[in-house]
Formats: C-alpha cells, sequence, structure tokens
C-alpha cells in the first residue's frame, strides 16, 4: 500500500510557517531536508536525557548514548547494503568524505603522471579535492563530457577516458543542477576492468531512491545526512573494507587511537580509526532516526512520488513561453531525480528566486556549486532551480508556475 504523503507534511512542521504573509512552500531540498519531528525530538531528547560522551564513559547515560551511536551506523549500513557497520565512516558531509579519500587514499595511490578521472557534471565537492590533489602529485586530471544535448555523460568519452588507465574514476550518481541519473553499476563496472577504483558522489541519490552499495560495485560511496532529514554536520563515507583497512587517517586524537607511545601509536579498528576526537554524537543518532523514517516510508515509494511530482512540473512549465529546462525531459523520466533546473528568457535566476521568495516558495539560483557544468548551460552563468522532496505535492508545483507567471508579469513576458 502506498504511503499518504500529503498526510507526512504533518510530520515536518516547518511546512505549517507563512513567508511573507503566504502559506510556505519548500522547494530546495536538493541544497538541504527539512526535518521531522522525529528528527527533531531525538536530538532534543539526547540533550535532556542522555547527553553523554561515547566509547568512554561506564556509567549509564555513557553506554546509552554509544548504543544509540552505533545501532545509527548500523541502520545507515543497511540502508545502503553495506557489509556491516565497519564500512560506514561518520564524517560531517559528502564533501569531508571525497576529502578523506583523496587525502588518505589519494595520498598513498597517485603520483606524477596518474591519471584521475571525474566527469563534467560534477558538484565542485567531488572536483576541487581531485584538482589540489592532481596539482601536489603532478597527475592528470581528466573529465568525461556531456553528450550532444548536455543532459548525459557521453559513454564514448568515458571509454576513451578508461583507456588512459585512470587510478581511480570518481563520478556523481545524480546531478545537483541536471537531475540526470547516471548508470554507475555501468560505469563502475568499466572502471574496474581499466583498473581504476571507483568513489560515487551520493549526495542526490541517497535521500531520494535505493541505494545497494554491492550491486553498485563502487569501492567508496559518499552521502550526506542533512539532505535526508538528518541534522547538519553528520555525513557518511561508505568503503570497502579491504581498502579502508589499507588508508591512513587524516586526522589524529581521541577514538581513533588503540595504543600512544611518546613516539608511536596505532590506530584502532574500522570505522574508528577515521572519526578523531568527539563525535557529532546527536547528529549520529539522529541520522539513525531519520533512516527509521525513510524506511518506514519505502526509498522506492519516495522515488515514485518524486517521480510524479517532476513529470508533473515538466509538463506544466512545458506550455509556458519564454521557460528553458535544463536535463532530462519528461520522455526520459526513468533517468531524472526530483530536480529541475529552469531559466526564464530575460530574467536573471537570482530575480526569478527573489521573486518565488516574495510568493513564499523558495527555490535556489546560482551555479549550484558546480559552475563548469553551470556556464556550459546559461549565458548568465546562473539558473533557477527547483527541487522536491518526500513532503511536497502537486499543489507545491501549481504555487511555483504561480510565481513563474508573477516572474513573466513583472518582467512582461507575454
Amino acid at each position: 500500500m502506498a504511503p499518504d504523503f500529503d498526510r507526512l507534511r504533518d510530520d515536518f512542521p516547518i511546512l505549517k510557517i507563512a513567508v511573507h504573509g503566504k502559506p510556505f512552500v519548500y522547494l530546495d531540498s536538493a541544497a538541504t531536508s527539512q526535518k521531522p519531528n522525529k528528527v527533531i525530538d531525538a536530538i532534543s531528547e539526547f540533550y535532556r536525557a542522555y547527553n553523554a560522551n561515547i566509547n568512554r564513559g561506564v556509567y549509564e547515560i555513557s553506554e546509552k548514548s554509544t548504543e544509540a551511536y552505533i545501532e545509527s551506523k548500523s541502520k545507515v549500513a543497511r540502508l545502503i547494503n553495506a557489509k556491516g557497520m565497519e564500512e560506514v565512516v561518520y564524517v560531517r558531509n559528502t564533501t569531508e568524505a571525497i576529502n578523506l579519500v583523496s587525502l588518505s587514499w589519494g595520498e598513498k595511490n597517485i603520483g606524477r603522471g596518474d591519471h584521475i578521472l571525474i566527469t563534467e557534471m560534477e558538484h565542485h565537492s567531488n572536483m576541487v579535492p581531485w584538482q589540489i590533489l592532481a596539482k601536489k602529485k603532478g597527475a592528470v586530471l581528466d573529465y568525461v563530457a556531456l553528450d550532444a544535448d548536455k543532459t548525459k555523460l557521453d559513454i564514448e568519452s568515458l571509454k576513451s577516458n578508461l583507456e588512459k588507465k585512470p587510478k581511480i574514476v570518481s563520478v556523481t550518481h545524480v546531478s545537483n543542477v541536471l537531475g540526470t541519473v547516471n548508470d554507475v553499476a555501468y560505469i563502475t563496472k568499466l572502471a574496474h576492468e581499466n583498473g581504476a577504483v571507483v568513489l560515487v558522489d551520493g549526495a542526490q541519490s541517497a535521500p531520494h531512491m535505493k541505494v545497494d552499495v554491492k550491486a553498485i560495485g563502487c569501492d567508496f560511496f559518499a552521502f550526506s545526512g542533512h539532505k535526508m532529514l538528518a541534522p547538519t554536520g553528520i555525513g557518511t563515507l561508505y568503503g570497502k573494507a579491504e581498502l579502508l583497512d589499507q588508508m591512513q587517517p587524516i586526522f589524529g586524537g581521541g577514538d581513533m587511537i588503540k595504543t600512544v607511545e611518546k613516539q608511536s601509536a596505532t590506530w584502532n579498528d574500522l570505522p574508528w580509526k577515521f572519526e578523531a576526537g568527539t563525535s557529532n554524537i546527536e547528529g549520529g543518532i539522529a541520522f539513525g532516526v531519520a533512516v527509521d523514517y525513510l524506511e518506514g516510508i519505502g526509498m522506492e515509494n519516495i522515488d515514485d512520488h518524486e517521480k510524479e511530482l517532476t513529470s508533473y512540473a515538466l509538463e506544466k512549465l512545458s506550455s509556458i513561453n519564454d521557460v528553458a529546462v535544463f536535463g532530462p525531459g519528461r520522455d526520459e523520466i526513468g533517468i531524472k531525480t526530483g530536480l529541475i533546473s529552469f531559466a526564464i528568457k530575460g530574467v536573471h535566476p537570482h530575480d526569478i528566486a527573489s521573486i518565488f521568495d516574495s510568493e513564499g516558495v523558495a527555490i535556489r539560483a546560482g551555479h549550484h556549486c558546480a559552475m563548469p557544468l553551470v556556464v556550459t548551460l546559461a549565458p548568465e552563468k546562473a539558473v533557477s532551480r527547483m527541487s522536491f522532496y518526500l513532503y511536497n505535492n502537486m499543489a507545491d508545483i501549481d504555487r511555483a508556475v504561480q510565481a513563474i507567471e508573477r516572474v513573466r508579469k513583472i518582467f512582461k513576458r507575454k
């Protein structure tokens, strides 16, 4: 039985506020998601009832805190079908997860003249760490090109770049600008056949669809809690245990050590050797609650709901003059997730977002931390973006369409 997504809206208190005197519509979940009461309550309960450090105290509330934190890792492992919590490293966000791989795995395995392969779709977080590493090591950073329509990756470009035998292929699962869902299992298969390690940026996929890292076959998978109902400051690097075992920690201090002498130290077991210092305990615990909430709805159901919203929105936008949409269209809804980047002819995206705000509708405008991609799409070097999640409905999209008509009226578009 499909969930009642309209009823789920009641779980999100922020959706009850008014903005500029109008009911609030939130269409920026690709940037960060809103939080349900269960997650908010879990944070409050931690601080009210068992606030204590983990892995240290032998008193009751410390043991409860430790148990809840560790249990959350097991939940995240289950969500993505990792082997176990030893393959789940908690970090602050996707950005930190990718940097951890670059600074640890990359430092050991990338040398002068080696190739690193990413794509023209990447978020800066999956681009800048590799730029830094390539410059430091004298390596070569290559890019998989977009196809002629600038909606998908060019598979021939992928194959030709793989002939250079890159040491690592780091690719986004879903473009945060185009909404394109890349076939990361196929990309991983080709990359492994050419001897490359594969990292998948799952920031825009893990919140919205069923992710199975074993089925994908990737070596690393990075994602953020704050985009999937959890608080900010908590995210995950999944890594195959055999690779994490070989990697050196990039931070030193408490919790990541097993023994310390004056001139040396030994590292803790996985995943703790990568988690120095006091953890984001309440963030981890609340992440586990968010996972429970998502699994209670069903990731497949969330994916289906967002596809319906996206298809409806694309249909509405197609009937409005001077509106251009970027990324796959309705005929390719199977490879598009719940976000739509668009432009209105003659109107700067920042003006569009400002007028939307005056109508009580929150969207994103700018380069979306993907400047190389956006500058190829739009002369303003910016686009507007609406993005959907489980708490959105068709009425939200209708409000967005009304806001577009308001923009067109202000700028006297016919």
